[in-house]
């Protein structure tokens, strides 16, 4: 009788506690919000200048479409070389991270580096690798390798933690090699999920290499920079919109491939 004193105890003050915690997250949003300094009169009074700039974004200018599309493969060209390195070196990140194969200390080590690499923003990267290689889209590709394994090396290493235990104390019991236990205990289970995450990275990495071309690291964020220094607001919508259009295609079929690879 005593051990259920407790529990029902809890269960009559729940909501008290459902209470308090919601009271503990308006604080938190309370003290973000002051933390942020809003003048809510500026905010007011910018309406016109808001509507000014988006007026001058259009008509968009069609003259530099084939500007536009050529400056877009590039892009594309940065993302698929910048995902396709970040997920081979994420690898072996991932499997030196993950508390169901690794030691403690291997565990620390690549923990540390994925952490290490997160917290570089990619503009840095962009402008270490525009200072090695000079302006262009090698410079966007290897920041965006780089970039690539500060989120696949995570991801991968949740989905190594994820797999069934069972199939790995199997491989254990006939005295199979760690090696051994991640070609045919971990990697039949993980590559669904990670080639569907890289998929995401990909699509996801067309949108870091228009930014990384506002520091001069190639792709069509470079001419769309280009155009807005120059107040050439017609030509920037163009770029935008085109990219719109080629981002939301490589949305719906890589969703599509997402679906597919879950389904697996």
């Amino acid at each position: 009788m005593k051990k259920s004193v407790k529990p029902q105890l809890l269960h009559n003050y729940s909501w008290l506690i459902n209470l308090a915690i919601l009271f503990l997250i308006i604080g938190v949003y309370i003290w973000a919000l002051q933390g942020l300094q809003v003048d809510f009169n500026l905010l007011k009074d910018s309406w016109p200048y808001i509507i000014d700039f988006i007026v001058r974004l259009f008509p968009p200018d069609w003259k530099v479409v084939d500007i536009a599309i050529k400056a877009l493969i590039e892009t594309v060209q940065m993302s698929l070389w910048g995902t396709s390195i970040g997920a081979i070196l994420s690898l072996p990140i991932a499997i030196a991270s993950a508390n169901n194969i690794a030691p403690l200390w291997l565990r620390w080590l690549a923990n540390l580096l994925q952490n290490a690499v997160r917290s570089v923003p990619s503009i840095i990267l962009g402008l270490i690798f525009v200072a090695a290689t000079g302006l262009g889209a090698p410079a966007g590709t290897l920041a965006l390798s780089i970039y690539t394994i500060g989120y696949l090396a995570k991801f991968y290493q949740q989905a190594i933690e994820d797999v069934d235990s069972r199939s790995l104390e199997s491989l254990q019991v006939v005295g199979a090699s760690r090696i051994q236990i991640a070609q045919y205990g971990i990697l039949p289970q993980v590559l669904p999920l990670g080639l569907g995450y890289t998929f995401w990275m990909f699509e996801y990495n067309i949108r870091a290499a228009s930014v990384l071309g506002v520091v001069g690291a190639g792709g069509i964020g470079f001419q769309l920079k280009s155009y807005i220094d120059g107040f050439e607001y017609n030509k920037a919508t163009t770029m935008m919109l085109v990219l719109l259009v080629v981002v939301t295609l490589i949305d719906i079929f890589s969703s599509k491939l997402r679906r597919y690879l879950d389904s697996m």
